[in-house]
């Protein structure tokens, strides 16, 4: 597609590899579907380990977790801060999981980046330059959310940057779009996953929290993205989602992730079997 060919760090090219990011033993964007999940605020240190415990007898492998968030009102619940990312960290220790958070501002990279394992640059600040070129001189992978009117032109824009900065780790995330429909949060561009894949090398995860906006979506979301090629998920899960300080109703309580990340399972066999006779075939072509 020529609209994407000036992004000539982040398109795909003849032998240009698939982008692994490794976290540790972690690898996004190879064989394995890795879910990211947690709570949208660090809200306590009990909440947040409590989750973390949850979600990893379930399955994730990375634990999401806002210590600064961008609301919508300035009346809101803004996190906790350097307090949010001491707990983030003890939760890291007690649970082994790694740790994805979002940095705001570049003036706080350095902050965060001590303590989180992957740096998540928020939809509101996809377009965000100087923030997008701080992460890429900070040595941390990144987890960038397309923008909530950003065309995929628009996206891999903002992926160059941060590889120019000599940054190449970076996941990108489909988490919806708005349009004119309200029935949604958000409206979930799952045609973006496959288009991806196949002009970028960069990996590709899904954010079916924010696509959708009320918690009894999020599972068929999932299985939608396991099944078209994403490489992973960002979600919501919190102890007591009504009670949440930030995006209750969208967050999974852990009986329900655990239910969704069992319904995954045939779903992600599937997309194995179906991987296996493309892997053979491109065998017998070399």
């Amino acid at each position: 597609m020529e609209c994407f060919s000036q992004f000539n760090l982040v398109v795909r090219a003849d032998n240009q590899p698939r982008t692994i990011v490794r976290v540790g033993e972690i690898e996004v964007g190879g064989e394995d579907f890795v879910v990211m999940a947690g709570p949208c605020s660090v809200e306590s240190e009990r909440q947040t380990l409590d989750t973390a415990e949850a979600v990893a007898r379930h399955g994730a492998r990375i634990l999401r977790g806002g210590a600064f968030k961008p609301r919508s009102s300035p009346y809101s619940f803004q996190g906790l801060g350097r307090q949010g990312l001491m707990i983030l960290a003890k939760a890291r220790e007690v649970t082994g999981l790694a740790i994805v958070t979002e940095v705001m501002s570049e003036c706080d990279v350095p902050l965060v980046a001590e303590y989180a394992d992957i740096l998540q640059i928020g939809a509101r600040s996809m377009e965000n330059y100087s923030l997008l070129e701080a992460v890429g001189r900070s040595g941390r992978p990144v987890l960038l959310k397309r923008g909530l009117t950003a065309k995929l032109e628009d996206l891999l824009r903002s992926a160059q940057l941060i590889v120019e900065c000599g940054n190449p780790d970076v996941i990108l995330c489909e988490r919806g779009i708005r349009t004119f429909e309200t029935a949604t949060r958000n409206t979930f561009d799952i045609a973006a996953i496959p288009v991806l894949n196949a002009i970028t090398h960069l990996p590709v995860v899904v954010d079916p929290s924010h696509a959708a906006g009320m918690r009894e979506i999020v599972p068929h979301l999932a299985r939608a993205s396991a099944v078209i090629g994403a490489d992973g998920l960002i979600v919501e899960v919190h102890p007591a989602p009504e009670h949440a300080l930030s995006d209750g109703e969208q967050s999974l309580t852990f009986a329900m992730f655990g239910e969704m990340m069992r319904d995954l399972e045939p779903y992600l066999s599937l997309r194995h079997a179906l991987s296996e006779p493309e892997l053979l075939t491109s065998e017998r072509r070399r």
